[in-house]
């Protein structure tokens, strides 16, 4: 996979921060009071967190560093190709999607991101927090990133209560301010993050499930319109059924789900739909 150039970014900074503060928070405050470093809970508590904060790193940097796919210069849409009955065209005119920024046809799925200043393959949205757009190549470790993220929140959290049950002992005024500051902190992070955080994954679960991108549901809800006011049904063309959405997604082999593994993506210039006579490879080339 290739990789995207970098620069200071906020947004990255603060994520970056952020998932520091709540693992010291959480394995030197919360488990440490509650259970202390020393006892077989502890540390069994804070290795599972530190994985967990470890895995989140690990995909989000991916998810920052890997170029989210780019249309090849010379691609070209087979029009004549049986195999391929799906070509994107325009809203007006039916010609097929030509990018005038780019100078280039747009494969299906792909986008023209105005931050990235070029076109994404199967492009779901541009994401500041990544500083980066979410794309073909990316979006399964951007999946997975927020599903271990949303995990290590909610897991901060029951620590965090739990701690708060211990009565403190031998704690001077200044290490109880400290303390409390900490405890402030945490809830006003953890809390909104958690309930941000689930809502984005339920989203994305939605969308995985129906194999759409964030793009795709807008226009999709748009073109659900305008068949139901021509007395037609309009049904997603890529909606295969939600395991074979999932699979093409998040791979076919369920226990690497959570890993970030993509070599089953594909170009990315061509995918399965369900007008498709015989299963073909997400992303293959005829």
């Amino acid at each position: 996979m290739k990789r995207k150039g970098f620069g200071f970014s906020l947004p990255v900074t603060a994520v970056i921060l952020v998932i520091g503060f709540i693992y010291f928070s959480t394995v030197f405050t919360f488990i440490d009071r509650w259970l202390s470093l020393a006892s077989s809970p502890g540390i069994a508590n804070a290795a599972a967190f530190t994985a967990l904060a470890l895995m989140c790193v690990y995909n989000y940097s991916i998810a920052v560093f890997r170029d989210p796919g780019r249309v090849p210069p010379n691609y070209m849409p087979d029009v004549e190709d049986p195999k391929s009955p799906v070509h994107e065209i325009k809203r007006k005119g039916g010609d097929l999607r030509y990018c005038q920024k780019c100078s280039h046809f747009k494969p299906p799925r792909a986008h023209h991101c105005r931050v990235c200043k070029r076109c994404v393959l199967r492009m779901d949205h541009h994401c500041i927090w990544i500083n980066n757009c979410v794309g073909h190549t990316n979006y399964k470790v951007f999946f997975v990133f927020v599903v271990y993220a949303m995990t290590a929140c909610v897991y901060s959290l029951v620590l965090l209560v739990g701690s708060l049950t211990v009565e403190p002992q031998d704690e001077d005024q200044e290490m109880g301010s400290y303390l409390r500051a900490i405890y402030v902190i945490s809830g006003f992070v953890l809390v909104p993050l958690s309930i941000a955080l689930g809502v984005l994954l339920g989203w994305h679960i939605y969308l995985s499930l129906q194999n759409k991108t964030t793009i795709e549901y807008h226009e999709g809800v748009r073109a659900m319109w305008l068949a139901e006011k021509g007395g037609q049904v309009y049904k997603h063309p890529y909606d295969i059924g939600a395991y074979e959405n999932l699979t093409l997604i998040l791979g076919p082999n369920i226990l690497s789900w959570l890993c970030p593994t993509s070599k089953h993506i594909g170009s990315g210039l061509r995918f399965r739909t369900a007008f498709d006579s015989a299963p073909i490879s997400s992303g293959t080339k005829p």
